[in-house]
């Protein structure tokens, strides 16, 4: 049994917060990148090149790629056979996000009650999904979601029936609905199968894969590299005026459902894609 003190955990998580909202990760730069060069309208490659413009200062300077700094979203997976000392694993992550999001002097999005809305002043509680794995290892994954993107996701409870045209068409409207208040060129996270909240769930942590890197399952990644050209044709282009990449990558993940559903649940987000990954 491998013991780590929680300690260890915050300060991990005080890096993580940090180093998302103001990097953007390498898969990320490189889609940007390659978008410039797709980019076909003379107005959408200018509004690429003013975002890697923003990413340059904001390397540069050390301030926040967006100033909507997110609530931090975080996918925790915990070896078996670690044991954690020194207090509650979940505190920990929580001080972690305290931490950073003071010290790393980002906004603070996040209000206590969903109705009376008092701002926390810390960015917390931070969302915390856990999963337990083999080994003795601890991987902490953080995606700082910014809430223009987020307000654009949506859960479809489709009939069997509906079969993969209608998933195809479910995501297309999500995205069509979206337009400019995703801040495009977007990345679409969608989650298919499982129940109302595990597809949800999916779509999320489908943000966080690596862009270029495909489904294992080969009709789901044909259906996300078809679903990223039809997006890219819709023309919302980068920013929404319009252009030919409106899309970065579509991920699909996808998990075993009732008979009787086909859940569908697409979680866009926008074009700094924010996320980070350590192992301890």
């Amino acid at each position: 049994m491998r013991e780590i003190n929680v300690e260890t955990i915050t300060e991990a998580v005080r890096g993580l917060c940090i180093d998302a909202n103001h990097k953007l990760s390498p898969d990320m730069e490189k889609a940007l990148c390659d978008a410039c060069d797709k980019e076909q309208a003379p107005l959408g490659k200018q509004i690429l090149g003013q975002l890697q413009e923003n990413l340059k200062i904001a390397g540069q300077d050390m301030i926040p790629i967006c100033q909507d700094t997110g609530m931090a979203v975080f996918f925790v997976e915990v070896g078996q056979e670690v044991h954690f000392t020194g207090g509650s694993l979940t505190d920990a992550i929580n001080e972690g996000v305290r931490r950073g999001y003071t010290e790393g002097f980002l906004r603070k999005s996040v209000v206590s009650d969903p109705l009376i809305r008092k701002n926390t002043g810390d960015n917390t509680p931070a969302v915390i999904h856990y999963n337990i794995v083999p080994g003795d290892k601890v991987t902490i994954t953080i995606a700082p979601k910014g809430f223009g993107s987020e307000n654009m996701s949506k859960v479809f409870m489709l009939k069997p029936a509906d079969g993969e045209e209608g998933v195809k068409r479910a995501i297309i409207s999500a995205v069509k609905d979206a337009g400019p208040n995703a801040c495009p060129p977007m990345v679409v996270g969608v989650g298919i199968g499982g129940t109302f909240e595990k597809c949800a769930q999916m779509a999320k942590e489908a943000l966080t894969r690596q862009i270029g890197q495909h489904s294992d399952i080969s009709y789901i990644a044909d259906m996300e590299k078809e679903l990223l050209e039809s997006i890219n044709k819709t023309g919302i282009g980068p920013g929404g005026l319009g252009g030919t990449v409106t899309a970065l990558a579509v991920n699909i993940n996808t998990y075993p459902t009732h008979i009787a559903g086909l859940p569908v649940a697409v979680n866009i987000c926008c074009h700094v894609n924010r996320h980070a990954r350590v192992v301890l």
